[in-house]
Parts: structure tokens; sequence; C-alpha cells
């Protein structure tokens, strides 16, 4: 028997014994080290739901993990045991016009972990042992750390949302929301080239996290409104907007300081319910905007960024929690005033 944090409904989440499986003939089991909880991962804690998956049974979160190998199926040939990995949580069907094009992540027959989206639901990987698939667990090297492996799919989200956004090289660019996402959208536009990134939120310690890792500002739009529109005006408004706080006051901010002919791309999740556009602005300044979800081939380029270390995301690690404190960690991860990314451990 193996232990699970499993989530019944909003805040009544339970540590609990469930049966370990055996690995099939081409799948690898995985000893889960680290899980980081995302977005999606709180409002089922808190709401028992996201958005419009609602918590019908007992659900165990996380799609955020890595971990080592411990046995592996009779036809798996590219992971052995003793393998540290990451696990891409995503399996689309491979065979529909979306995965056929290259869009896999616009599968409808898409398999993610850790979602209540189909009934029974998808469980996820906050267990001590996880089987998949050999395609899905890719190795990392001996020595890099499992809490720094277990940022592969938030990484591959943020990448994914850079090349939506088309070349950055030499752009000013602007992202309103300092949560994860935001600050791996920072990183991975500095990579791709972007000659100033402006950072904002409504909360200063993430904006100091942003400034330590390489903003050329981070703005407070709470507390000083005035300096995005003044740095705005002095670049006649930014080349590219990432709109990472999934809020309306944000896409009205990314809308009103975007620059003629400039790209938005929506990356936050906006609430549910009608959403108001500035439409006028848009046309006016002949906007794109363009929205991005989860991510395609970019998991492989994320492990690869973080087995090469070219992509540093230590500093956005706040803590690494047991397993049976996994209550305060979800507490600990909604306090944007404390925390940035929370991870459980097992």
């Amino acid at each position: 028997m193996e232990k699970a944090c499993v989530i019944y409904g909003a805040r009544d989440i339970r540590l609990e014994p469930r049966q370990s499986a055996q690995p099939g003939d081409t799948a690898v089991r995985v000893r889960v080290r680290a899980g980081g909880i995302c977005g999606s991962d709180l409002h089922y804690y808190f709401e028992g739901r996201n958005g419009d998956f609602v918590i019908r049974e007992p659900l165990i979160p996380g799609h955020e993990f890595a971990g080592e190998v411990e046995a592996v199926g009779a036809r798996v040939s590219r992971v052995r045991v003793g393998d540290r990995v990451a696990v891409n949580p995503s399996s689309p069907c491979g065979r529909c016009r979306h995965c056929r094009q290259g869009r896999e992540n616009l599968c409808r027959r898409m398999v993610f972990l850790g979602s209540a989206s189909k009934f029974p639901h998808i469980q996820g990987g906050f267990r001590e042992v996880f089987v998949v698939e050999e395609a899905n667990a890719l190795p990392v090297r001996a020595d890099l750390p499992f809490t720094t492996a277990a940022f592969a799919e938030p990484l591959s989200v943020a990448l994914h949302a850079v090349a939506r956004a088309g070349n950055l090289f030499g752009r000013n660019v602007l992202v309103t929301g300092a949560g994860p996402i935001g600050q791996l959208v920072l990183l991975c536009a500095r990579k791709a080239g972007a000659a100033r990134i402006v950072m904002t939120d409504i909360v200063d310690q993430p904006l100091a996290t942003a400034r330590a890792i390489g903003a050329d500002a981070a703005i407070n739009v709470a507390t000083h409104p005035g300096d995005l529109k003044d740095y705005a005006a002095a670049l006649d408004g930014f080349d590219t907007v990432f709109e990472c706080a999934g809020n309306h006051h944000a896409l009205r901010s990314a809308f009103e300081n975007a620059g003629p002919g400039a790209v938005v791309v929506q990356v936050g999740i906006l609430p549910a319910g009608d959403t108001p556009i500035l439409a006028n602005i848009a046309m006016g300044r002949e906007l794109d905007w363009r929205s991005t979800f989860r991510f395609c081939d970019e998991f492989g380029q994320a492990v690869d960024a973080l087995d090469r270390g070219t992509i540093d995301v230590a500093p956005l690690l706040t803590a690494a929690i047991p397993a049976p404190e996994a209550a305060r960690a979800f507490e600990l991860a909604r306090d944007r005033s404390q925390s940035l990314k929370v991870q459980i451990t097992f």
C-alpha cells in the first residue's frame, strides 16, 4: 500500500492508503519525491472545484511532479531503475487532427493528471508511487534536485506562452501577474532575447523576486498605479504583453499599456462569466490578442533547460513540505505575501 493526498471537498484533504499498481510492459513505476501545488490544485482544495470541473469523487491532485524510477515494464528501454525523472502529465490521443497538426494540447481526448474534468476523475501525482507510460517519464541528471525537476510542467506552460507570442528579440515586454507562471514567463522571455521586461502585481513580495531574477522594473500597481502608465508612455506602449494574473483589472491594464501593433497573450485563466474587452483600443492599435493553453513539445524543452541549468528556477521555490502536512502546504501556497511555488514532498 502507498499513501496519497486525497481531496474530498473544500478544505478537506486526507493522507490515505492506496493500492500500489504494477507497471505494464511499456510503463514505469515512479517513487514520487516532489510535486508542485498549481493554481488548479488550489481551486480544488479551497473550493472543491476548478471552474466547471467539480469534485464528484475523491481526487488525488497534482500534475507537477518528479521522482525516481523503481520498476520498469518488460518493453521499457529509455529509462532504467534508479533514474530521476520529470513526469509529463499530458497524454493526448495522437490520432485526432489536432495531434496530427502538432497541437496536442488541443486534443479533445486528452488525459491530464490530477483533473476532475472527466468522470471517473483522472487521479494525479500527489502520492508516494505513480505508474506512467515510459514516454511520460523524462530522465534528468542524477544530481538534479527533485524539487527542480518538478518545475518542468509549469516551465512548459511558460515556454508555450512565449512561443505563442512570436519573436521577442529586442522587444519591450510587460508581464501582468507575478505568480509562479508570470515569473517563469519572465525567465523565458529574457532567454528569448527581450530587451526590457516589466512585471506588475499588487503584492510586494513576488515583485521583489521578479527584480532579483532579472525584471528591469517591478511595479506595484495598487500602490503606484501611475508608474506603469509613465513607463508605457516612454516606450510608446509595450510590444508584447503577457497577462498572467487572470483577472479583469490586469487584462484591462494589458490592453491599455500595449503599443500599436502589439501582441497580447492571455496566460491567466479569467473568472467565469462575461469578460469585458477594450475592443476599441484593440482595433485602433491593431492589437493581436492570443490565447495559450498548457503546452505541446515544450515539456521536453523545459526538462532540457532544467537539466542543463540554462533556466534557474531555484529562486521561485518557497517551501517543500512533507505530505502529512499537505493542508498547511495548500494554505501557504495561497498566501501570496509569503510564497511563490510551494511543493509537497514524499
